[in-house]
């Protein structure tokens, strides 16, 4: 089919990159490649097996055989009320959640109940590959606000303000940051909030790995800051916490209003969550944290070894993670260089010469907004962990 045929605004999307890679690196493994990824952000542990219980469960019974409410079962989205109110410190109902197709649907239904065309929205950067992608299918305008090493990957009210016009309706916030592993200060995100509320502004918050924070640093929802929830969407879901990536159920929670515009745009993309998928999400959030506790020991572990290796690698530097799985260090001083015969002129030339000759993936950082940097996720075995960043500094040894 001629590309001609694609509306502008589908052909206008970006591929995933981090689906990219690890799309490329499974292909080489089916092939017998011998691949170690450090691509997609999937924590390497089964789902806990009281969740698979409830799901086995729930296959058995009709009531999940058929449609349900398209903004989710009631007991689950009781559930992630009770949830957010704990977790986020922001009291919401029942009403005010819609339990999406994973959360990247919910990344999507609150830009779209959000935005008209031409609003903008401001988008610190390192960001997710997906946040610029999802505002444009809305019709919003991403601005972006660069930030680097210097504040740690966290952006200020100052940089904030200086990137907002007439034409700013949200400022999208994320803590701890994909890619970064930045986490921000509780004064931090109590200073961002009440800025936002001062300007009248809407926040879209991703909190999707709020469970997942290392050593003295701690989750702190901007949701809670006084004047924030009136004009906010937190998005959630069960894949990273309960390494249930493929089960898809994320949920976003928001005003009623935006809710509903929101569940109406869903009724007509996808209906409901798969219910025995929503079952299983009941289960792991009203069961056991201690499999989740098992699971942040191990990043935990991981994310210092991988700071230590990577650290010792001639040419890259390596902020240390504080949460999330992610390292994100820079490659300013392997760029220029010649490895196997080619000239490293980019994070992206050098992650496809890293597949190629040291059949490692790694995400690099255009994707992200950041050249000279690239994404390693840490959610993979301790052997394979240390394998893979072997082969990475031999091949810039």
């Amino acid at each position: 089919m001629p590309t001609s045929a694609l509306s502008r605004r589908i052909a206008a999307i970006e591929e995933s990159a981090t689906l990219a890679i690890d799309a490329k690196a499974k292909a080489l493994k089916a092939g017998g490649a011998d691949v170690i990824s450090f691509g997609a952000g999937e924590p390497d542990f089964p789902t806990p097996d009281h969740i698979v219980a409830a799901a086995r469960e729930a296959c058995a019974d009709p009531a999940n055989h058929r449609y349900t409410a398209v903004a989710g079962l009631p007991e689950l989205r009781q559930a992630v009320a009770a949830k957010t109110t704990r977790d986020s410190g922001w009291a919401v109902e029942a009403a005010q959640v819609l339990v999406t197709n994973g959360a990247k649907q919910a990344v999507y239904n609150g830009f779209a109940a959000l935005l008209d065309p031409g609003d903008e929205v401001l988008v610190p950067a390192p960001y997710w590959v997906t946040y610029p992608e999802a505002i444009r299918l809305a019709g919003g305008v991403p601005v972006v606000v660069p930030t680097d090493e210097r504040t740690g990957f966290r952006a200020t009210v100052e940089m904030l303000e200086a990137a907002r016009t007439p034409a700013t309706k949200v400022l999208l916030f994320v803590s701890p940051s994909n890619p970064t592993g930045a986490v921000y200060r509780a004064e931090e995100v109590d200073a961002v909030g009440r800025w936002a509320a001062d300007n009248g502004l809407w926040v879209l918050t991703d909190e999707i790995y709020e469970h997942l924070v290392y050593g003295s640093h701690e989750f702190t929802s901007i949701a809670a800051v006084p004047g924030v929830g009136a004009r906010c969407v937190i998005v959630n879901g069960v894949a990273k916490t309960f390494a249930m990536t493929g089960w898809r159920v994320g949920w976003l929670v928001a005003p009623t209003p935006i809710v509903a515009g929101a569940a109406n745009l869903q009724s007509h993309a996808t209906s409901n969550v798969a219910n025995v998928s929503q079952r299983a999400a009941l289960a792991a959030l009203t069961g056991d944290m201690g499999p989740v506790g098992v699971m942040r020991d191990a990043f935990d572990r991981r994310r210092r070894r991988m700071h230590e290796l990577l650290s010792a690698i001639p040419g890259v530097s390596c902020p240390e993670p504080e949460g999330a799985f992610y390292a994100f260090p820079s490659f300013a001083g392997v760029l220029g260089r010649d490895v196997r015969g080619r000239t490293i002129d980019s994070t992206m030339t050098l992650a496809e010469v890293a597949l190629d000759a040291a059949r490692v993936a790694i995400v690099p950082g255009e994707a992200f907004g950041a050249p000279g940097y690239a994404r390693l996720s840490y959610a993979l075995g301790d052997g394979a962990l240390e394998q893979g960043l072997v082969r990475l500094a031999s091949l810039l040894a």
